[in-house]
């Protein structure tokens, strides 16, 4: 049985948060496509961001990557392929928006599959409810701060509830297909065969052990001629692609540090966990915050964010130059919008100066940390300006690192940890930072 091509759209950069080796594309034109189709990894990941984007964004930008992939597929003759809907692991994002779209555009599926187990973040899910650990307390997913979201809020955990909830009952909670811990763990390929019309199911999945199992049974049907789609987190992908160990362990990342130099921390992320993470990090001896005082972005005054960008800049290289390395984050205070598209767009500007802060970082930096799903997207499609990117592995559960091109205008090869919000202890970001400066530890590196 051939292994096939797994294609997943993520809505943000996290979702290859538990493969490595394989490539990240930040642009879906069919050259670009052609790139991820034949590359020799059995996984590639088209960063499309759609979770930052309105939901007529996010349809467009998908039914855009799925027409530019029909002619790529055509062209590079790829027969064996299945198509992935990355999206978060606490059920946040546009569904069914984003997976009407791509059955529609490349139409034609048996059945859609909701797997939102992420067993490195916590998140399982048991007799149909998806649950998260908050402070070692099994809870499901709606009682939790995510299900509060001012975006994508909801109010189920059983997922065939979650379901009809979110399709506005087109799809009700009696037609989802359950597969439950005992039908994942017996093996479903019979069950798999006789799905027909993009039927939807939900998947139960407590361990890595009852992915490796569905992914199996799915894979056996895929090639029987079955036509599947998934709705899933990231730990799906891990058993989908089955890639083994990363080349080089989480602990030992060091090594791709440019030069054994401080780096530079980017947060963006606003969730409770990140500010928990960025209070620890700033305790560090080697780190020094930067707070980048958003409130300033409300009045839309160029001239203020001109002066906004030119001092967090000038205190950036300031800490970089004295040899510790600069925590930049945006201002913690939880702001008010009379709506969601306000609330969009604020954030398209915060995001917009953070990567002109990137762009103006000093060229020498050893790494770069990036904290948030969305922030992390935009440095990688617009900070750092790349086409594709390769994902080197994990520094952390769920933490990705990727290193840019050797041809790289202003920043070659240089590591950059692509670290989720909602993702980590809360020692997540001082532990990243450690693994990155092991060799020169708390000292000022040499230069």
């Amino acid at each position: 049985m051939s292994q096939p091509k797994i294609i997943v759209l993520d809505d943000d950069p996290t979702g290859s948060q538990t493969v490595h080796s394989c490539l990240l594309l930040t642009k879906w034109d069919v050259e670009t496509l052609r790139i991820g189709l034949q590359d020799d990894a059995p996984i590639f990941f088209v960063l499309t961001n759609t979770r930052a984007r309105t939901p007529e964004d996010a349809a467009q930008i998908t039914r855009e990557v799925c027409q530019n992939l029909k002619q790529a597929i055509a062209e590079t003759e790829i027969a064996d392929f299945l198509v992935v809907s990355r999206s978060d692991s606490t059920l946040r994002g546009h569904y069914p928006i984003e997976t009407d779209a791509i059955a529609e555009e490349l139409g034609s599926f048996d059945a859609h599959f909701l797997t939102p187990a992420f067993f490195e973040g916590g998140r399982f899910t048991r007799d149909s409810v998806h649950y998260l650990l908050v402070d070692g307390v099994e809870t499901p997913v709606h009682e939790t701060e995510f299900a509060k979201d001012s975006v994508f809020g909801y109010h189920h955990s059983y997922l065939p509830d979650y379901v009809e909830e979110k399709t506005q009952g087109r799809i009700k909670a009696d037609d989802v297909e359950r597969f439950v811990l005992d039908d994942v763990r017996s093996g479903c390929l019979d069950r798999l065969q006789h799905l027909t019309d993009n039927c939807c199911g939900v998947v139960d999945a407590e361990t890595q052990a009852d992915l490796d199992r569905f992914a199996a049974d799915v894979r056996e049907a895929a090639s029987h001629g079955k036509r599947f789609l998934f709705r899933s987190a990231a730990s799906l992908l891990t058993s989908l692609a089955n890639l083994g160990k990363q080349p080089i362990a989480a602990e030992d990342m060091a090594q791709y540090v440019r030069g054994g130099k401080p780096g530079a921390v980017l947060v963006g992320s606003h969730v409770k966990k990140s500010t928990q993470q960025l209070d620890r990090l700033l305790q560090e001896p080697g780190i020094e915050g930067v707070e980048v005082d958003v409130t300033h972005l409300l009045e839309d005054s160029q001239e203020q964010r001109q002066a906004l960008l030119e001092s967090v800049l000038a205190k950036t290289h300031d800490i970089w130059n004295s040899g510790k390395t600069p925590a930049i984050y945006t201002s913690r205070e939880e702001l008010q919008f009379p709506d969601t598209p306000t609330r969009l767009r604020f954030g398209i500007g915060v995001s917009s100066l953070l990567m002109d802060v990137v762009r103006g970082l000093p060229k020498d930096i050893g790494f770069l940390i990036s904290k948030g799903g969305i922030t992390s997207n935009d440095v990688l499609s617009t900070g750092l300006a790349l086409q594709t990117a390769r994902l080197l592995g994990q520094i952390l559960a769920g933490c990705s690192v990727v290193r840019t091109p050797e041809t790289h205008s202003q920043f070659p090869n240089l590591p950059v940890v692509l670290f989720p919000g909602n993702v980590g202890d809360a020692d997540g970001l001082v532990t990243v930072y450690k693994r990155f400066i092991k060799n020169f530890g708390s000292k000022t590196p040499p230069f």
